[in-house]
Parts: C-alpha cells; sequence; structure tokens
C-alpha cells in the first residue's frame, strides 16, 4: 500500500476474523516497526507475542476491572481514568463491580483475538525528561508509542490490523507475573492483531486548523 493510504486509513481494529496471523507475516511487522525513533537509539521495547488462548483469556480478565472503572466513571460525568481532577469514584470497588458495562466487547473474548501482543519498555533504558514534574510521566511513551503504531501501520500494509490499549498498565504487576516481565519492564500497550472483517476507507478526525496553531497557543491555526 501507499505509505499515506496506510497512515490515514490505519483504524481501531476490535472484530476479526478466525484467519490467523502467520509467523511469517507477525515477523514482518515488527521487523518493520523496528525501525521507528527512540530515545538515543536505545530500542528498550519487548513484544510478547501471546497465541495460547488461556493466557490471553487471563490478559482480557485484566482489562475487565479498568473497563469498569472508566464505566463508572462516565456514569459519573466525568473523563474516564484522567490524572489532573480527582475521581469521585473508588477505583477498587468500582473494578469488581460486575454490573459495571463493558464497553468493548473484545475484551471479555480476548482468546478469540489471533494474536495478542503485549508491549514493555525497559525503564533502566529510557530517558524521562519529565521525572521531576509534578504530574503524571508521558515522555518515556516517546521511546514506546512509536514502535507500537509503526507495528499497527505495518499489519495494515500487510492487509491485517488491530488496536492499541493501555487499559493493562492498570494491572501491571499482575501482567508482569504472568508473562515473566521483570519489575523494571513497564506494560506500555497491548495491541490485538487479526484480520478484519472489513478494512475502513475513511476515519474521522480534527482538522488541522483546529490542533496547529502558529507561535502561540492562542495564535492563528494552520491553514493550508
Amino acid at each position: 500500500m501507499d505509505f499515506v493510504d496506510v497512515a490515514r486509513t490505519t483504524f481501531a481494529a476490535r472484530e476479526f476474523t478466525d484467519e490467523p496471523v502467520p509467523d511469517d507475516v507477525l515477523y514482518r511487522i515488527f521487523d518493520t516497526a523496528r525501525f521507528a525513533p527512540n530515545g538515543g537509539n536505545r530500542q528498550g521495547w519487548k513484544v510478547i507475542a501471546v497465541r495460547d488462548r488461556e493466557t490471553k483469556k487471563a490478559l482480557g480478565e485484566l482489562c475487565l476491572g479498568p473497563m469498569r472503572v472508566a464505566a463508572a466513571q462516565t456514569r459519573a460525568g466525568e473523563v474516564y481514568w484522567q490524572s489532573v481532577t480527582p475521581s469521585s469514584i473508588d477505583a477498587s470497588e468500582a473494578a469488581l463491580d460486575e454490573s459495571l458495562p463493558i464497553a468493548i466487547p473484545m475484551f471479555e473474548h480476548l482468546e478469540d483475538v489471533p494474536v495478542v501482543c503485549i508491549v514493555a519498555v525497559d525503564l533502566k533504558v529510557v530517558a524521562s525528561m519529565d521525572q521531576f514534574l509534578d504530574r503524571v510521566g508521558v515522555v518515556s511513551g516517546a521511546s514506546i508509542y512509536p514502535m507500537a503504531w509503526s507495528a499497527l501501520m505495518a499489519a495494515r500494509n500487510e492487509g491485517f490490523g488491530g488496536t492499541l490499549t493501555t487499559l493493562l498498565a492498570a494491572q501491571e504487576p499482575a501482567v508482569q507475573e504472568l508473562l515473566g516481565l521483570e519489575s523494571h519492564e513497564a506494560v506500555s500497550a497491548m495491541l490485538t492483531i487479526g484480520r478484519p472483517p472489513k478494512q475502513l476507507s475513511k476515519l474521522s478526525r480534527k482538522p488541522v486548523e483546529e490542533f496547529v496553531f502558529i507561535d502561540h497557543a492562542n495564535g492563528k491555526p494552520l491553514t493550508s
């Protein structure tokens, strides 16, 4: 596919056919993704490609608690899982409330997804330039998410698809134990990869004028 077509049509696929993702295709996906930029070219990423049904099921079950918290916060009129305004929701209680809806059914049947890739980053090698700021750290993601997104674009180029979710970060110790990751290997993302029943060709996004400004946050919007 043409790069622009790949960049403009790589969507969040959450439904898949039963078609497997062959090892050679999965290899090509990450063989392309490994060229993504990262701080100091330290390449602190590690990917666990999970095909075992029981392990995928266990990962899916770990996603349900964070999904319930999101549902409770949304019901309370909050932006779910944001870190600026304290939530009125007791996250530990909401995570166990099975009456709360799971908005994305894929997580309830994760064992049926052809391959589930857990992306971890070694915090011993990535630069965290915001580590002393009084807010949640985000900068370390610059050394991992370009690779994860490149993997999804590479999957799109192969005729497959997937989605990136960070739900499992809320369950990091359990994921580390399940997959044998070290305590300094942060759970950054989960990529679900398979053949979508339908490939989207047009996505809805804000126009450039709404998020690119000249010289100042209150400057003129960039226009063509």
